[in-house]
């Protein structure tokens, strides 16, 4: 009786593959809409550079998440360009190397945007460049929109 259970359990998990969060940034300001229509009502405006959370892609419209776990509708084409994160810690310190005792760069305070300049590290560290050119590290787990 167990076999054929996990057999079935293996099988369910072929077919429903885990995926991983999708985020993309804000090209330029977009208009967030309560549905996918330019008739639809306006949400908010994001501005340029701003991480959401893809939920739903379709031909011409994305359903995403914001940072406060609001819900809208973009058009497709306001999205690209650098990736970005927004930093979600009260504020967050970028170091010269991925640790948390290496040397400051700076001191960034919540709803800071910050350019991804690389993949994350193994131990959690996010590379990221700042819109003044300062580069640093940050703890993934004080960014929004990896």
């Amino acid at each position: 009786m167990l076999k054929p259970l996990l057999t079935a359990g293996f099988l369910l998990a072929l077919a429903h593959p885990a995926s991983a969060l999708e985020y993309r940034s804000t090209a330029r300001p977009a208009l967030l809409y309560d549905a996918p229509s330019t008739a639809a009502g306006k949400i908010a405006v994001a501005g340029s550079g701003v991480p959401l959370e893809v939920v739903v892609d379709t031909d011409a419209w994305i359903k995403v998440r914001d940072a406060s776990g609001r819900l809208s509708w973009v058009e497709k084409s306001a999205l690209g360009g650098a990736k970005t994160v927004m930093v979600k810690a009260e504020t967050s310190t970028l170091r010269k190397q991925p640790r948390a005792d290496a040397e400051a760069v700076a001191q960034v305070a919540r709803g800071v945007l910050l350019q991804l300049i690389g993949p994350a590290d193994a131990f959690g560290w996010l590379p990221v460049k700042h819109a003044d050119g300062l580069t640093g590290w940050l703890p993934a787990h004080e960014a929004w929109g990896r």
